[in-house]
């Protein structure tokens, strides 16, 4: 018999409010077409309180390179579906047990125009941690628990613009500059949990979403 798993009354009423969280109009998934993909939302608690997982990609991929986001990517035909597919990627690219992980549920669909992903984040609690590592190193570069407490603190939080116009929320943590729709779920997530804290649009950064890149690699939306 499985141990019965307890989670933080926290993460559930985050796990409730998120579920029902509202898809921008640019982001909204067309009737068809797009590639089905899956990231994993995975929450802790450490000695700095909860936390996320988030990876670092590596330079020079064809899609996302050297940007932060949640473990995932393109569902296969060897998935069940979104949930087996965020556990999977998570598992590959950073070592992530999946006995210790709890799937609560997912989010609505996101679309990615730039790169015709329709992405279900899947939200989870990992009630047993283990020792995570950049294990598919052609994508992943680094992999690193953040706390919420870092993400929340006004000090991290900027904005971005984008070299196609459009701006959005970022944060420095952890030596990582976190943005686009990476950032825009985390950024919801904090009011959506109560931790959002006053900040102001400071340090603004320009991102070039159209460099030119060197090659390949499946990765996460």
């Amino acid at each position: 018999m499985r141990p019965q798993i307890t989670t933080p009354e926290w993460l559930l009423s985050l796990t409730e409010a998120a579920k029902r969280m509202p898809v921008p109009v640019e982001m909204r998934p067309p009737a068809s077409g797009g590639r089905s993909s899956a990231v994993l939302l995975l929450f802790g608690e450490g000695e700095a309180g909860p936390d996320v997982l988030l990876i670092q990609r590596n330079t020079g991929l064809r899609r996302h390179s050297g940007q932060p986001a949640f473990p995932g990517g393109a569902l296969e035909p060897q998935d069940a579906g979104p949930v087996d597919c965020a556990l999977r990627e998570a598992e590959e690219e950073t070592g992530v047990v999946r006995d210790g992980v709890h799937v609560l549920g997912t989010l609505p669909e996101f679309y990615i125009p730039p790169t015709g992903f329709r992405v279900t984040p899947v939200l989870a609690w990992w009630h047993t941690p283990s020792e995570v590592r950049a294990v598919d190193t052609d994508e992943v570069a680094s992999v690193t628990r953040v706390p919420i407490a870092e993400l929340a603190d006004p000090a991290n939080r900027v904005r971005t613009v984008l070299s196609n116009g459009r701006t959005g929320p970022a944060f420095r943590v952890r030596g990582m500059l976190v943005w686009g729709f990476t950032a825009g779920i985390l950024d919801r997530l904090l009011v959506l949990g109560g931790w959002e804290r006053p900040w102001r649009d400071q340090n603004v950064e320009v991102i070039d979403v159209f460099r030119p890149v060197a090659r390949d690699g499946g990765g996460t939306p």
